[in-house]
């Protein structure tokens, strides 16, 4: 525990150190969209739409973004499917945050499914902060035990189908901090291999590793957020860090008791700020760690299976696990065209889990990659993302909409 708080203490400063206080800007100025083109634009020239001239209703704007495409899924494999990205406010846009949603459900033909949705939303003047993250999922997916320092090709594909009710609201307390509860339900249905417990035999884990069982786990959790971006979608300059503490306990269902702590923050600088070109460095860093043995294996912190399953780029979903994971990235994003239309990414990441029983951080793994970005929707700031990246022994493409993060 000691040196969880650590690990925390350490990653907090570089945030803050950054952050000066200062009122809300004008979120409505931020996002300026003055001389900028999208896709929805270019489609108006093509087939000669002229919509008519309405009274903007600034409080009431609702931003529609849609994919449909085939791609890489979380966890590998092909897949096709679509994503649906809404943007709006709850409040007038010079004191509220752009609110979300995206339901982004696929299909990937190996017997893997999921209907995910997730929502951020933002009340009037930013009072209050409701999250919320729901999936359905049939998912096969291989696993490679606990630690870093397995080969790729020593592995076992576990087959399962997986539920998620994930919800939060977080009162702000002062300008750009919030803190509120939230409840957190996992509940991993039919857990099995093709070999008689060959998974707890594998990992030589005991705690969700049964053949043929269920594993459900149900608590509240305790949240800090500090956010000072305007956009999740497409975040300008801005810091972010969220603290979230798990608690899981047969007192609310869960078959046993365990509890976690996980750390995300991230930070956005501008290097040209009077540019009309987006010139931004990303870095993005999370700790993940179990506090209590008894942590059913799939719930233990695993590479990819951060919040929005976006870590790991060029990493394959679930390949790295351990009782704390350590993670960083750094990503470059330009504009390409002036009007903002086309840019490009590059990105670079490492992380390390611990080894079993020593709790140990031995192994780094890297990635790295680059991708194109258009912009879908000039609005909410939605750009289609196509991405390229890879590590050791194995590689990806992946498309998406909205940046990584």
């Amino acid at each position: 525990m000691i040196r969880s708080v650590a690990v925390f203490l350490t990653l907090l400063v570089p945030c803050f150190a950054f952050a000066q206080p200062r009122m809300y800007k004008d979120t409505a100025a931020v996002i300026n969209t003055e001389g900028q083109r999208d896709l929805i634009d270019i489609g108006k020239d093509l087939f000669n739409i002229k919509p008519k001239k309405v009274e903007a209703e600034e409080d009431k704007d609702l931003y529609f973004s849609f994919l449909p495409a085939s791609s890489t899924v979380p966890g590998g494999g092909k897949a096709l499917f679509t994503s649906t990205t809404a943007g709006f406010y709850m409040g007038n846009r010079s004191t509220t945050y752009l609110s979300s949603v995206t339901f982004a459900p696929y299909f990937n033909f190996k017997g893997r499914y999921g209907l995910p949705i997730r929502s951020n939303i933002w009340l009037k003047n930013n009072s209050w902060n409701i999250m919320g993250d729901t999936r359905v999922l049939k998912y096969p997916q291989y696993t490679w035990g606990i630690g870093g320092g397995r080969d790729n090709d020593t592995k076992l594909l576990l087959d399962y189908r997986y539920f998620r009710f994930y919800q939060s609201a977080l009162k702000q307390i002062k300008p750009y901090f919030f803190a509120g509860i939230g409840y957190n339900l996992d509940y991993y249905i039919n857990i099995e291999t093709n070999k008689t417990n060959a998974l707890r035999t594998f990992t030589g884990y005991d705690s969700g590793t049964e053949d043929s069982k269920n594993s459900f786990s149900s608590g509240p959790s305790i949240n800090l957020l500090y956010d000072t971006r305007n956009n999740s979608i497409n975040p300008l300059p801005g810091c972010y860090a969220n603290l979230v503490y798990r608690f899981s306990s047969p007192v609310f269902g869960s078959n046993n008791h365990w509890q976690s702590l996980y750390f995300d923050m991230r930070k956005y600088v501008s290097l040209t700020p009077q540019s009309r070109k987006k010139n931004v460095v990303a870095l993005w860093a999370y700790y993940w760690t179990t506090l209590t043995p008894g942590t059913p294996y799939l719930n233990l912190p695993s590479i990819g299976w951060d919040p929005y399953n976006r870590s790991g780029r060029g990493i394959e979903q679930n390949r790295y696990r351990g009782d704390a994971l350590l993670y960083f990235e750094g990503e470059y994003r330009r504009d390409l065209t002036r009007n903002g239309l086309i840019g490009y990414v590059l990105f670079a990441s490492i992380n390390s889990v611990t080894q079993q029983g020593t709790r140990s951080f031995q192994y780094w793994h890297p990635a790295a990659g680059g991708g194109l970005r258009v912009k879908f929707n000039k609005n909410s700031g939605t750009n289609i993302g196509v991405d390229y990246g890879f590590s050791r022994g194995f590689s990806t493409i992946m498309i998406n909409l909205g940046e990584a993060f």
